[in-house]
């Protein structure tokens, strides 16, 4: 079932709204369009109900990139960017 509902949230300061208005014009959306499309991303993330079991599950998945990034900790040196990232 995908039918929309109405959605009010009260209470917002100011601030944070002329800030959500800035971000939706930078991305040349609408307020409402912005406010969809960061709702939506946050639903699709994964729900961590226990951030330091999240925190072993990821530093499991890349064990190589922490020993290396430790290593040059250690020796003083600057890491080189990742592949893919800036030169």
């Amino acid at each position: 079932m995908n039918r929309s509902i109405p959605l009010t949230v009260r209470g917002l300061d100011g601030a944070i709204i002329e800030r959500l208005k800035e971000r939706a014009r930078g991305r040349r959306r609408s307020l409402e369009a912005e406010l969809r499309a960061i709702l939506t991303d946050a639903a699709r993330q994964p729900l961590v109900l226990n951030p330091l079991a999240e925190a072993d599950r990821v530093a499991a998945l890349t064990p190589h990139r922490i020993e290396r990034i430790e290593r040059v900790e250690r020796s003083g040196r600057r890491p080189l960017p990742a592949a893919g990232g800036p030169r």
